[in-house]
Order: C-alpha cells, then structure tokens, then sequence
C-alpha cells in the first residue's frame, strides 16, 4: 500500500499495553496538516483500529472542529443518548457527562441504535491530573475470548436493551430524540425499531433488541458490538445500583441490559464480560492538544476515573446500519 504522506507518517508505535501512537512535529495548521494525511492517518485505524496522534497541537473547540472536518465528510447528529452531552455545533460535542470518580466501562458508542458511527474523534485539549484515560479493546479479539457457550447464545438471542426516561438520571426526552413531544417520539421509535409504553406519570419506558455481534463492514470480520455490560445495572457501584433501585424499582431502572429472550443477565456474566474486556484494554494518559481516532465496529472504548479537570471533545462520524441490524428489521416486518 503507497501513501502521497512522508514515510516518517507511518512510524507508528506499537506496544501491548497502549493504543498505537503516532508522534508528529507540532503544525502551524493543524487541520491543514490532518487534511493533507488524511489517507494515511485513516488507513492506520483500519490496519489497527484505532490511532492517537501525539504532538498535533490542537488548542481550542474551533481547531478541533477544524481537524474533524478535515478527517470526515460525514459527521452524525447524535440521538438516543444515554446521557447528556454538551452539543457545540456541527457534530461537535462535550465527553459524556458522567461522574468524575466512576469509570464508563467500554462500550461501542450507539450499538443499540438503528444507525451507528462507524468512526469516532477524540480531542483532548485539557487532560486530567490522574486518570481519565480513553482505552481501547480490539472487538473481534474480545470475542474470541469469551467462553463459547455465552457467545453463542448472544449470537443467536442478541440483546436487549431497556431504558426508562425521568427528569433526574440520564438523558431527557429531548436529549435523547431531539424533542420532547410526544408524537415525534413515537414515531422516531417506530422508524427505529423500539417498543414503547407511557407510563401514567408520562414517562416513557423503551425497549430494543439488537444484535450482539455483528460483522465488519469492511473487513468481514465478526466483532462483538454491544453494551451489555457497560448498561447492565450490575456494572453500577453498589450505592449507586441500591439507590436507583429504591428510587425507580429494578423494572423502573434508568437503563438495564437481558439476554435477547429476555431472560436476566446475572451480576456473573457482566462480571466475566468486564474481565474479558479488561484483560484486552490498552490505555494511554491523555494529553493536551491530543487526537485519538476509532474504529466503532472494530474497537470497544471506555472512559476511566479521574481527578483534576479534563476536556475531551468528541464526534461521531460515517454512520452505517450493520447488516445484521437490516436483517434483524426485516424479520420485524
């Protein structure tokens, strides 16, 4: 494969225990100098599914908006979030507000929606004192390691995904389907294939199966693309798990995870889940003016515990409805 970039672009390193990453001199056009490696940066997240590029300098929300533009023509509007993001404009948005001392366990960004990013932008332009680090887990390896008999039935049931909207956890109605009224709610569920229910409060209460694993769309490749584990209530600390559950009930949960039939995921089974995903994370200490970019089918991405403050813009870009998914629609119809 033949690259218009220098050579030296290529010099990616690469270690076990981290993300590859790719130190550059600082440009005086940072997205002038994305723009220009464009191909080679792209071709390194399809070689290894993700890359961080150390050294590119990018200082404030208009640069980073800059550098994504110039990295993808196609950035998504996010719906369906499960919780709330600060939106800047033209795909640009805050890291998920999530509390500071509780780690966001991996996760594809989106897996349970009808469209998904294929590509995800990370910009750092304010690291942390400790902690806080982005780490990575190659999918189709996480797969691979998962005992065959859960794998199987994942393969076969897929995986459902319940959520319950209030006004004090998560993402509103709003936040999530871009208005709170009732109509266009609906019927973005139905275009997207989520069951839905009001409650006599006027909450509403969704639930969605969606495939466990699905295959590249690229390279072919099975990859395990959920959020079983990251939304499943037994990933919550405790406190946090015992508080919701007086709070709402365990059917009144925020969001929750079940095998595809329905049956309960037991507290052993995410537990297994996270083992697996953490023996194949590679992390790497965020740091001011850092890109990282993704591969959201391929790579699995989490968000670890910090203290000190930290500003990471985000993106999600190239949105792509996995085949499993089309076929998954056409067995509702």
């Amino acid at each position: 494969m033949s690259f218009s970039s220098p050579a030296s672009l290529l010099e990616v390193d690469l270690r076990p225990d981290r993300p590859p990453v790719l130190q550059v001199d600082p440009p005086a056009d940072p997205a002038g100098w994305a723009a220009g490696h464009r191909q080679a940066l792209r071709a390194q997240v399809t070689e290894h599914g993700a890359l961080l590029v150390r050294g590119l300098g990018v200082r404030d929300k208009e640069q980073v908006r800059a550098v994504f533009a110039a990295l993808t023509d196609d950035l998504m509007t996010e719906r369906e979030a499960f919780a709330p993001r600060t939106p800047y404009g033209d795909g640009l948005y805050s890291s998920t507000a999530w509390p500071d001392n509780q780690p966001m366990c991996m996760h594809h960004e989106l897996s349970y929606a009808q469209r998904v990013p294929g590509l995800m932008l990370f910009a750092c332009l304010t690291a942390p004192d400790e902690g806080g680090a982005t780490g990575v887990a190659d999918a189709e390896e996480v797969l691979r390691a998962l005992p065959a008999e859960l794998r199987e039935r994942f393969e076969r049931e897929g995986w459902l995904l319940t959520r319950s909207y209030n006004d004090e956890i998560g993402a509103s109605l709003a936040e999530s389907f871009g208005s709170d009224d009732r109509e266009t709610v609906e019927n973005y569920c139905r275009a997207h294939g989520i069951d839905f229910s009001w409650r006599p409060d006027g909450t509403l209460r969704t639930r969605q199966r969606r495939p466990a694993v699905v295959r590249h769309p690229v390279t072919g490749r099975p990859c395990w693309f959920n959020q079983i584990a990251f939304l499943n209530q037994w990933t919550l600390a405790p406190e946090v798990r015992e508080y919701l559950v007086d709070e709402y009930g365990e059917d009144g949960l925020p969001f929750n995870t079940r095998f595809g039939d329905g049956g309960e995921i037991g507290e052993d089974v995410v537990e297994l889940l996270n083992t697996v995903y953490e023996r194949h994370t590679r992390r790497e200490p965020w740091q001011a003016g850092d890109l990282m970019l993704v591969d959201n089918i391929r790579t699995a991405h989490s968000r670890e515990p910090f203290t000190g403050e930290r500003e990471v813009l985000v993106a999600l870009a190239e949105p792509c409805v996995p085949a499993e998914r089309r076929a998954q629609e056409g067995e509702r119809r």
